[in-house]
């Protein structure tokens, strides 16, 4: 199963149209992809977990500046969802105006109060006020309603596309190093051996005593597999006890297999979400 042999996907984002879950589901699946815009993860999970509602569901898990976004990894855990591809997505922000506006005019600037964050260098070389809005793409949406020429919002690149704005100003952001990582989902029943898989996420914990996760480090290396991503949680309702989710990147099946055996006599629960193909920046 690869994004060459995907047909026609519905898959469910959190946002907007015209924000950036949207345009990581494009790159993956193709420009005809078809969204069901939900308005938290949680939702998104609960559409993506439908079969009457969706085909799978693409989920922002990691980002470069701000780390790991945890809830996510938790409602994965609790879902049917399987992890069958990602995305890391550079950010983007760009400054978008109803078509005909100008710099000179602008008196108010709209996004989200992390997009606005990314920007600050900027937006500080502008006497502007910032307002904090709760999504990007939203911001566009009820500026292309309003046709307001003294606001300005910061958002993708697809948003101007889809809402008719003009993109005054590209590339905004002060890092350009901002990446982050969507997983796309299937449901279990529908997953389907990858071919060409070489990374794998799993779920395990440990029985706490001393050195219990040294050996399970241990048999990972064993493998000469590459750990991208070890993230611990503490497990609810426990004396501290935590668990952990991993990303391991391999060159053959027979690794994957050989190192999963290994584990699961270190380990007191283990669960693979998914064994796919490792993800290139776009």
């Amino acid at each position: 199963m690869s994004n060459q042999k995907i047909q026609k996907h519905k898959v469910a984002i959190q946002g907007y149209e015209g924000c950036f879950h949207q345009e990581a589901a494009q790159h993956f699946f193709g420009k005809d992809v078809e969204i069901v815009c939900c308005d938290t993860f949680r939702d998104l999970v609960k559409v993506a977990s439908h079969k009457r509602e969706s085909t799978g569901g693409v989920m922002a898990i990691e980002n470069s500046i701000a780390g790991s976004i945890l809830p996510n990894y938790n409602l994965l855990q609790k879902s049917n969802l399987k992890i069958v591809g990602e995305v890391y997505m550079q950010i983007r922000q760009n400054l978008l105006v109803n078509i005909g506006t100008s710099l000179s005019e602008l008196k108010e600037i709209h996004s989200h109060p992390m997009a606005l964050q990314q920007c600050l260098k900027y937006l500080d070389e502008h006497n502007w006020k910032l307002v904090e809005t709760e999504d990007t793409a939203l911001s566009a949406k009820k500026l292309a309603k309003s046709k307001s020429p003294y606001i300005g919002v910061i958002a993708s690149r697809l948003a101007a596309e889809i809402y008719d704005l003009e993109l005054i100003a590209p590339n905004i952001h002060t890092m350009k190093n901002n990446y982050t990582r969507f997983l796309i989902l299937s449901r279990e029943e529908d997953t389907a051996e990858i071919d060409d898989a070489n990374k794998a996420s799993v779920y395990f914990h440990t029985d706490n005593s001393k050195g219990s996760l040294a050996k399970v480090l241990n048999k990972i290396n064993e493998t000469d597999i590459n750990l991208s991503k070890l993230q611990s949680f503490p497990i609810p309702g426990s004396d501290w006890k935590y668990s952990f989710h991993a990303d391991m990147e391999f060159d053959t099946r027979e690794q994957l297999s050989s190192v999963l055996k290994k584990l699961k006599p270190v380990t007191e629960e283990l669960k693979v979400y998914g064994v796919y193909r490792k993800g290139k920046n776009v």
